[in-house]
């Protein structure tokens, strides 16, 4: 009796112990991320001008006593957020990778790693390539008395949910590699379905993408390339599977 009350003690402190540390996980992750944004805030007037500066329009506006403010706010979290994230990834995965094994460590590990950089080289990708396209086809239906007047609100959250559905789908390599790790599906089954998923990228891009087939050539390009080279990092994995190298 005595050595089952000990039991369930250790069990309690161990859950106490597991508790603290996300608590001061969670607090340290707060503190980063709301300091980062308070050193950017005094910067985002430049940083606001800087992302604005290819615009093929000559200037946005805001049509409320509040809505430049909110907008440069907004962009410090964001950036508070980008400017923060390797702290923040170190204290989770600090958290996370003892309840691990080894093994699931080793492939958590870079499939982290590798899915924030994907979803960096989308949003990338989509501001500094495909904005443009975007915005100049958009502009196009204008007329001699149709003159774009942007809304620096109505601006970022296009921007946002572009970028944010580029992030996303620069994750395909890794979804590709994950069922394939997980003997969901094989590579060479895939391969053998090629046409079919150019298809699907093709479809994709053109529900993300405005109705022109400049844009939807533009997000379908890359991702059909995204696509292959998962599948070869797949046949990859079956190889040294099948020759049991670790």
């Amino acid at each position: 009796m005595v050595a089952e009350e000990r039991k369930e003690n250790l069990r309690e402190m161990h859950l106490l112990d597991h508790l603290e540390e996300l608590r001061s996980t969670l607090i340290a992750s707060f503190i980063a991320w709301f300091g980062s944004s308070v050193v950017i805030w005094f910067f985002s007037a430049q940083a606001l001008d800087f992302l604005i500066r290819n615009l093929p329009v000559k200037n946005l506006y805001f049509y409320s006593p509040v809505e430049a403010f909110m907008i440069r706010m907004k962009l410090s979290f964001i950036l508070g957020v980008l400017v923060s994230f390797p702290y923040l990834f170190l204290r989770v995965w600090r958290f996370v990778s003892p309840g691990l094994f080894k093994r699931e460590r080793s492939l958590v590990q870079p499939m982290i790693a590798g899915s924030i950089v994907l979803f960096y080289l989308g949003l990338v990708f989509a501001y500094w390539v495909m904005m443009p396209l975007v915005l100049k086809f958009f502009i196009t239906f204008g007329t001699d008395r149709l003159i774009p007047l942007l809304s620096v609100e109505k601006y970022f959250s296009f921007v946002a949910k572009l970028c944010f559905a580029f992030g996303l789908v620069f994750q395909l390599p890794l979804v590709v590699i994950l069922l394939t790790w997980m003997r969901v599906v094989s590579a060479r089954a895939i391969l053998r379905q090629w046409r079919w998923a150019i298809i699907v990228i093709f479809s994709v891009a053109a529900v993300l993408t405005p109705p022109d087939p400049v844009s939807q050539v533009f997000m379908a390009v890359p991702l059909c390339f995204l696509f292959f080279a998962s599948l070869v990092a797949s046949l990859l994995i079956e190889k040294r599977r099948k020759t049991g190298t670790p």
